[in-house]
């Protein structure tokens, strides 16, 4: 038994230290829902630090030492620095201290019937799609999100059985710490090479979190590093998808009205409906069709599932359309890997706006500095590209990583280092008919929020 779930059936008091983040958020609802007495910090006033307060969860801004006073558990976010000093006060205190992906674990090992969906890309959007899909086919099920659900105002929801759906994160192998009965594995790309190196031993994790699966593999049988992850697994039901005819589950007699796609599902060769989806990008085909797959192997008819599939919006931060001012449309996007820039990008560009400006927060220096030339080539896609300088988040810039360095390689495009400045540039040059999208998982969605201020003429 894990030392972590014989301690949460005793304690009643559990800390948070860095509670505003997507992957910590979740679970604290989850256990502030199971009647636990939380608090928690962060050093960032968000939206999630906000909805948490109104729980009634109380936070502290600012991480001290002595914000850990009367804990008698701690979990913290693996994106905290070493010498975070609330951190190491934790650590030195006696107190039991773990990591969230600890804390995760132990709630997938509550559920008989968990759920989880890795990969590089899309993880986010196939965990909403599928837990709105559950809820509205009677599964209702837990979820831990990466991002807030518009159909439940959360990243996470506490259901009343023994289903679970749980977005698995690879950075820093912390999916290795959960319990999954079926894994659904998206795609498998070079990411988080800070901590990996290089892409042969990020397939090497994604095969060891396949290996620990009890029941079931749900994977994307297009992607080749997807396919080397699971060679050779066996003991498990493995069901594919794809667009290529050999997969379980492919689609079929596509079509892409402006950005959005309609197609034929097909079950192993036969056709079961057609799907006509809400949100953008030809990357949302596969995206669905693992939802529908994940559905179908937990018993819901794949057609009540694609009805389903329909009405979803996307999760916040995923091409989400913030405001319509004066005829120029702001949304905010997720994206920050080359990969997912390209798709959102493209979908974009294929909506029928005038001008697509690109406002873009580059995410860690290592990221910026590995994948330089692939952010220096899919930033050239959109029609503007203005860009913020890196937000470092976890890292210290030991290598002199600047985003003048990779303004140098986009043509056009232009940076400046805080969003008031961004968000007068874009404000000052957009006109009716174009879209304004804001880029990154960091807080670059502060500046979508400045830039509808402004063009709403408020101060």
């Amino acid at each position: 038994m894990y030392e972590i779930d014989e301690l949460l059936k005793k304690v009643k008091r559990i800390h948070f230290i860095g509670i505003g983040g997507s992957g910590m958020c979740p679970l604290a609802e989850i256990l502030f829902n199971e009647g636990y007495e939380l608090s928690g910090s962060d050093n960032n006033e968000t939206d999630t630090l906000a909805r948490i307060r109104n729980m009634g969860i109380p936070v502290h801004l600012g991480q001290r030492a002595e914000n850990i006073q009367g804990a008698e558990m701690i979990v913290y976010t693996a994106a905290l620095l070493p010498d975070n000093p609330e951190l190491v006060a934790a650590k030195a205190s006696g107190i039991p201290t773990f990591e969230r992906a600890d804390l995760l674990g132990a709630v997938t090992r509550l559920y008989k019937n968990c759920i989880c969906v890795c990969g590089t890309h899309g993880k986010t959007t196939v965990s909403s799609m599928l837990t709105q899909i559950m809820i509205q086919c009677g599964k209702d099920p837990t979820a831990v999100i990466g991002g807030k659900l518009p159909l439940i105002q959360s990243n996470g929801r506490v259901g009343n059985t023994d289903n679970m759906v749980c977005e698995a994160c690879e950075f820093k192998d912390t999916f290795l710490h959960l319990d999954p009965d079926v894994a659904v594995i998206l795609n498998v790309d070079a990411d988080h090479l800070e901590y990996f190196k290089n892409i042969e031993n990020i397939i090497k994790s994604f095969r060891k979190f396949a290996d620990m699966t009890t029941k079931a593999l749900i994977i994307n049988g297009d992607d080749a590093n997807t396919l080397k992850a699971v060679d050779g697994i066996d003991g498990k039901q493995i069901i594919t998808f794809g667009l290529d005819k050999s997969n379980d589950f492919y689609a079929d007699n596509i079509e892409i009205i402006h950005a959005f796609a309609h197609f034929d599902v097909y079950k192993k060769g036969e056709k079961v409906c057609r799907v006509e989806l809400k949100i953008p990008g030809k990357h949302n085909i596969l995206n669905t069709l693992a939802a529908l797959a994940a559905a179908d192997y937990n018993g819901i008819d794949i057609c009540e599932a694609a009805k389903s599939a329909e009405t979803f919006g996307g999760a916040c931060r995923r091409f989400e359309i913030l405001a319509k001012i004066n005829g120029i449309t702001i949304a905010d996007d997720y994206a920050h890997h080359p990969a997912e820039l390209k798709v959102t990008l493209e979908a974009a560009m294929e909506m029928g706006y005038n001008r697509v400006w690109a406002v873009f927060q580059p995410f860690t220096y290592s990221r910026t500095k590995k994948l330089m030339d692939d952010f220096a080539q899919v930033l050239q896609i959109p029609d503007k590209c203005v860009m913020t300088e890196i937000m470092g988040s976890r890292e210290v810039n030991t290598d002199g990583v600047y985003t003048y360095q990779l303004a140098e390689k986009i043509p056009g495009s232009v940076w400046f280092n805080t969003f008031e400045e961004v968000s007068d540039y874009v404000t000052e040059n957009a006109e009716s008919g174009d879209l304004i999208i804001t880029l990154g998982c960091g807080d670059i969605y502060k500046a979508a929020k400045i830039m509808i201020k402004k063009l709403n003429g408020e101060k």
